[in-house]
């Protein structure tokens, strides 16, 4: 973070210098040269990154080298820690604050025809939007489309997703024993 918010300061006073300094130093007879807007508004933008960039400088500094606000040097290989934010706080821990993966995982194996369920992934956007992928594997008296229908409505009745993305796909005996069909091991 130290080095990145260094370069972004580096960067925009290089592109203030450039932006401050446009024309080419002489008028051609009415009275001068009149300043071009899109540019003064570019010059104005940079000079706003700039800010913040010192601003996140003098805060990496102040991490880097004094430490992380609260102590406890253990955070500091961990960048989300800092971040409010519910998709960074669901990265270090795997699943949404609430969201219950094997009750997830429960309520489409109770679906009629559903055989397995694999490559189930959970996050969030935010604290209210989490969303859903999943494969769901039927057998061959199921209807996809039912299946599809029935997994959609009771993901969407107990666990409210924002988004969900169901891939259906045929059962074989083969993904027992497949590792990559396999629920995550905590």
């Amino acid at each position: 973070m130290l080095i990145t918010s260094a370069c972004a300061v580096a960067v925009n006073v290089v592109m203030g210098v450039a932006l401050h300094q446009t024309g080419h130093g002489h008028s051609h007879g009415a009275g001068g040269e009149q300043p071009n807007a899109s540019v003064r508004a570019a010059f104005v933008h940079v000079v706003g990154d700039l800010l913040q960039s010192v601003g996140v400088l003098i805060a990496s500094y102040i991490i880097f080298f004094k430490g992380p606000p609260g102590g406890g040097s253990g955070l500091r290989g961990h960048p989300w820690v800092l971040c409010p934010c519910s998709s960074c706080s669901s990265a270090s821990s795997g699943t949404p604050k609430g969201m219950d993966f094997n009750a997830v995982q429960e309520t489409l194996l109770a679906v009629r025809g559903v055989e397995a369920v694999h490559s189930l992934h959970i996050w969030a956007l935010t604290a209210a939007q989490p969303l859903l992928s999943v494969h769901i594997a039927i057998n061959a008296a199921a209807s996809a489309q039912e299946v599809l229908e029935e997994a959609s409505s009771r993901l969407q009745g107990a666990f409210r997703f924002h988004t969900t993305t169901i891939q259906v796909e045929s059962y074989s005996e083969e993904m027992r024993d497949c590792r990559e069909c396999q629920p995550p091991r905590d």
